[in-house]
Parts: structure tokens; C-alpha cells; sequence
């Protein structure tokens, strides 16, 4: 058993059954860590000693006859940016470097309460507000694909670390694509799922106490390297948690099993005037010929009557409210509470034709980025795309369509661009059904090639 590219479930299988133990389990991960994370640098915050005793513990459980959860011994790495008791959250921000927070966010907790042993947390964009995991605590992560590359942000710490074998699953956040670029640049799966189904509280380092400003959009959702441990790990993380008021009851249920000559769906290489590289376009086509051999019911997609652009636009303006009424001193002209019921009123425009969309549609098939991973380069620098200079700020566009309309959307590798790098395409289903949408990327799966190790690893 290779341990360290095993799946969450087939670790988890493997403990229980006492082929493995805990503590076999935790001590392959770490060597892979300290193998490749020099160069890779997407694990910080190791907790070698706790990590250890947590895992002597769970064997001590087990061997007792204790109940064992569905993570019972499993190791994992958390993004840097979930509170957790016992060890730092900084989203790679200097003021937040020594903060500890005093209990566990209710994600947190969850996979704890799982049987899971936290080692470590990842690297993330700095805030969390870039699509490069850079910040000046803990440096720059590297894709496992290519060093001199991207693994993305603001996840990208998870990503690379999932992609290398460095964790068998983690937890991200997710408000413009921060879970799903990613994991398409380390060919690697991550849902984002429908907005308000998984609990935002304590997912941002908060030493003050302040009341919560980020409301909308931003998703928490697992990151992965196969779809079986993306619906585990959403299944125990999703759901009404008795902190976060705006979760939804709607029941959280198993995947169901699905046949792909029972699915309606709908196919974009592009969105207009959204750049996209031509292989990456190329592949959602060719996996829409695939899926239509398969017995698919597959068709090029009529999109919604929305300007994309303009929604983009308005979700970037809504998240700067919210940033706004985080900050300690409020702007000389605040924004008022008419603008901001303004702004709700406009966005429902956009999730009701996206609502219609999905009546006729099982899923849209779409890119995830305009690119593959792009090499190391200051924020803002122009993106080669085909050989064409692209604005940097079109990188995240193609999922921050699903992060305004609140959709579900997940990233499953299909294939590697000319350039030897993964291409993840994206997969977008009608909202409160993630787990149908969970169900048709397992059965799309086949046809992709799932999750390739990179050379090396």
C-alpha cells in the first residue's frame, strides 16, 4: 500500500481493519514532508510531536474497542486560516504571525470529532486575497508539476501539498475560485459548494472578536485526489452547526450513484470575452464527445442572458463592502444600507437565471481558468495565454461566476495542457444538490484519467 498517494478512504479502510496504523500512517506523510516540502513549501505550522500523540491515541482507541469515525487515525493538513485550538492561524498576515485561537472553528472540530489527526496547516496567499500562495510569514509555494510554477492561490498551499502526497485531504476556502484554481493547477480535486451549506464561523483568524463581515459568496470546501474523499469530507464538514446563522437545514445525504446515460449535460469551452487557452477549451470539448459516447444526453450550452463581466464587476463590488465593514475605522462615506440591498437585489437577478439554467440541465461543463499554471510573477503581471498577454485579474473569472450565483461548483482533472501541466475543468450543478453534483463527477471520472501523480513524487 503506498500510503502517502492512498485516498482518504482507503486509509481510513486500511486503519480500521488494522492493516495500518495510525501512527504507520502519520509517520509516511511526515517523511514525505520532510522530503519535498523544502522546495514545494505548502505545509507550515508542523505540529510533529501533537500530530504524533494524536495518532498513538487513535491506535490506543482502536485496540480498546473504542467507536472509530469515519476519519478514525487518518492524517490531513488544514489551509492556513481555520482557527484552531493549540495552534497558530495567521493567513500569512505579520499582525496575526503569533495568534492562537482559543477553540476550534466548527469545521475544525468536525474533523477532529471524525477521528482525524491534524499535523499541520498550509500555505495561502497572504489574507487570502491573491492566486498566488506568497506571503511574507512563510514565503511562496511551488506546484509539484513544475517548481518555477504557480500552485495557485489563495489554496494553493493545499493543493500542492494534496498533489505531492503530503496530505491525503485538506479544507480550503473558496470566495473567488480560491479552492478550484488550485486544484486545477496541481491536478487535483476541490469543491466549492452551494453558498450557506458549509459553516463560515472561526474561518478567518479573528483575535478581537469582531462581528463576522464575510456573509456571501466565500465557501468552504474540501480539497482532494479522487471524488469518493470529496463527498466524505463534505458530508462531515457540511450542514447546520449551531454558529453559523445562516446555514441552511437542508439534509446533508450520501452521493448518490448516477449513470451517465441518465445525465443532461451542457457544455462551454468558453464564456464570452473570457480569455481561455486553447487546449483547455479543447478538453472540455473532448470530454463532452466523451460523455456523449457514454450516453450522455450532451449539448453545447445557451448560456443565461447576463453580462458576465458586469457580474464579476458586481461581485468584486460586494466583496468590497463587506471588506469595508470589517475594517476598524469606518470610511468617511460608508456605503449605505440602500446600495447594499441594491447590490443583494441585482445578484438575485443572476442566481434565479442560473436557477432557470439548471431546470433543463444536470451540469455545465466549463473551465475552471483561463490557463494552466502561469510561473512565479508579481500580482498583477500580464498572464501569457496562447501567446497573448491576458489581464491578471481574468485569472480566478471562469469560477467567480459560480462564487456570485452561489452554485455549486467543483475542479476535477482531465488531462495535461502541451505544456506538461494538468488541465482542470470545472463542473457547476443546480444549488442544494452537491451531492448529486458529487455523484455525476464520480461517474465522469473514468473518463477523465482522475488524479496522475506528478514525476518525482
Amino acid at each position: 500500500m503506498d500510503l502517502v498517494f492512498s485516498s482518504t478512504v482507503e486509509l481510513a479502510a486500511a486503519i480500521a481493519t488494522r492493516k495500518i496504523s495510525a501512527v504507520e500512517a502519520f509517520d509516511a506523510h511526515l517523511a514525505q514532508i520532510d522530503k519535498h516540502n523544502e522546495a514545494v513549501n505548502g505545509v507550515i505550522s508542523l505540529d510533529r510531536e501533537g500530530a504524533r500523540e494524536r495518532a498513538k491515541k487513535a491506535d490506543a482507541a482502536q485496540a480498546r474497542g473504542a467507536a472509530l469515525g469515519p476519519l478514525h487515525g487518518v492524517p490531513f493538513t488544514l489551509k492556513d486560516m481555520h482557527e484552531t485550538a493549540g495552534m497558530k492561524t495567521t493567513v500569512g498576515f505579520p499582525p496575526f504571525a503569533d495568534y492562537v485561537a482559543k477553540r476550534d472553528s466548527p469545521v475544525v472540530a468536525r474533523l477532529k470529532a471524525a477521528g482525524g489527526v491534524l499535523m499541520a496547516k498550509t500555505n495561502v496567499a497572504a489574507m487570502l486575497s491573491d492566486w498566488q500562495s506568497n506571503n511574507p510569514l512563510f514565503g511562496r509555494t511551488s506546484n509539484p508539476w513544475n517548481l518555477q510554477r504557480t500552485a495557485g492561490g489563495s489554496s494553493g498551499g493545499a493543493a500542492a501539498a494534496l498533489c505531492s502526497g503530503m496530505t491525503p485531504f485538506d479544507v480550503g476556502t473558496d470566495m473567488q475560485d480560491s479552492i478550484r484554481l488550485p486544484a486545477a493547477f496541481c491536478g487535483v480535486y476541490g469543491l466549492k459548494p452551494t453558498e450557506h451549506r458549509v459553516s463560515l464561523a472561526g474561518a478567518f483568524p479573528d483575535p478581537g472578536g469582531a462581528a463576522r463581515s464575510v456573509r456571501l459568496m466565500s465557501c468552504l470546501g474540501p480539497l482532494a485526489r479522487s471524488v469518493e474523499d470529496l463527498a466524505l469530507i463534505y458530508r462531515i464538514i457540511a450542514g447546520p452547526d449551531g454558529s453559523d446563522t445562516d446555514l441552511a437545514p437542508v439534509p446533508v445525504e450520501d452521493m448518490p450513484k448516477l449513470s451517465l446515460k441518465t445525465l443532461r449535460v451542457a457544455f462551454a469551452p468558453s464564456f464570452p470575452g473570457f480569455p481561455v487557452a486553447g487546449d483547455i477549451s479543447a478538453a472540455v470539448e473532448g470530454l463532452a464527445r466523451h460523455l456523449q459516447s457514454a450516453g450522455a444526453t450532451v449539448e453545447e450550452a445557451k448560456l443565461p442572458k447576463l453580462d458576465l463581466h458586469d457580474d464579476l464587476e458586481r461581485g468584486g463590488a460586494l466583496i468590497g463592502m463587506m471588506m469595508e465593514a470589517a475594517q476598524p475605522q469606518p470610511p468617511e462615506e460608508p456605503t449605505s444600507v440602500s446600495l447594499w440591498f441594491e447590490a443583494l437585489a441585482r445578484r438575485d437577478k443572476s442566481i434565479l437565471a442560473w436557477d432557470q439554467f439548471f431546470e433543463n440541465w444536470d451540469a455545465l461543463l466549463c473551465p475552471v481558468a483561463m490557463t494552466t499554471a502561469f510561473p512565479h510573477c508579481e500580482p498583477g503581471t500580464p498572464i501569457q495565454v496562447d501567446g497573448k498577454e491576458q489581464s491578471y485579474w481574468m485569472l480566478p473569472a471562469n469560477g467567480a461566476v459560480f462564487n456570485y450565483s452561489g452554485h455549486p461548483a467543483l475542479s476535477l482533472p482531465c488531462g495535461q495542457h502541451s505544456d506538461g501541466l494538468p488541465i482542470g475543468l470545472q463542473l457547476v450543478g443546480k444549488r442544494w444538490s452537491d451531492e448529486r453534483l458529487l455523484g455525476i463527477a464520480k461517474a465522469i471520472e473514468p473518463l477523465t484519467g482522475g488524479f496522475c501523480r506528478p514525476p518525482d513524487y
